[in-house]
């Protein structure tokens, strides 16, 4: 069995047979690899001889995490425009569940409007753990992330805004759109991150602009809980979040990168096409 090079981008996807497998992107067709996440964060990377076209296959969400940790309020006047506290000392920190998981194109369901009406994006680039880290030095905390991918934190905002902690506004199902593949290799101390709603720029930042260094924050959250291969981290969202309506179609587009792309429904919508 042939065992290749590191590789740039690697996509988590159902093939014909329903079977989730990882593989390697090379323009529009995938390198299907029989390795497990476990071998690829470790650069065990086997390709098994089958290529596909990114077209003929369902694209997962690009990791099955133990956890999905989120950082708030890391962009100054994005926490100006949502009531928050600009240029913490200290990160906000709050999880959201793995059922809140969605994969590019997937869609976002809005909960009925007797739960939120209000409901809206927050672009982000997000880290995929690669090894094991509990109590990281800051200096070394860059070589346990194995590599970047995009976020949607999608927020009913008039329930963060009310409730003490954010774990309802955050965690319903569908509000953590993610993907569509992990790309290796980049610093994600200097990425474009632009949203565009129905194709009108909404937010465009850096991560650069981040008031809280994202070494920083991998040491920080690394004191409380231990770090896992696979585990998310949301970094944050610059300012220009805004709500979303059934019908709309919200893309998040990150340098060197590419694009999360995910379309809203109503609940009755999601229960008509089964999701």
């Amino acid at each position: 069995m042939k065992v290749l090079q590191k590789t740039q981008t690697i996509v988590r996807y159902q093939n014909d047979n329903s079977k989730v497998c990882y593989g390697m992107v090379e323009g529009d067709e995938i390198l299907q690899l029989s390795s497990e996440f476990s071998d690829i964060v470790n650069n065990e990377l086997k390709y098994d001889g089958i290529r596909l076209k990114i077209s003929d296959v369902k694209v997962l969400a690009p990791v099955a995490p133990s956890k999905v940790i989120n950082f708030g309020w890391t962009y100054a006047e994005h926490a100006r425009e949502t009531g928050g506290k600009a240029n913490l000392k200290e990160p906000f920190m709050f999880l959201k569940p793995a059922s809140s998981l969605i994969p590019n194109e997937g869609d976002i369901i809005l909960p009925s409007s007797d739960l939120t009406k209000q409901v809206e994006m927050e672009g982000e680039v997000a880290l995929i753990i690669g090894k094991r880290g509990k109590n990281i030095k800051e200096e070394e905390a860059l070589d346990y992330v194995f590599g970047c991918t995009i976020f949607n934190d999608v927020t009913a905002r008039d329930l963060t805004k009310t409730d003490p902690q954010f774990t309802r506004g955050k965690g319903f199902d569908t509000f953590g759109p993610l993907g569509p593949w992990i790309v290796t290799g980049l610093d994600p101390t200097h990425l474009r991150i632009v949203t565009t709603l129905n194709g009108k720029i909404v937010q465009d930042g850096n991560t650069n602009q981040m008031s809280l260094s994202i070494p920083f924050l991998i040491s920080w959250v690394s004191q409380i809980m231990t770090l896992e291969p696979g585990d998310v981290l949301a970094t944050g969202s610059p300012s220009g979040s805004c709500p979303m309506k059934a019908g709309d179609v919200v893309t998040v587009e990150v340098e060197n990168i590419g694009k999360l792309c995910n379309y809203v429904l109503t609940t009755e919508e999601g229960a008509e096409f089964g999701r």
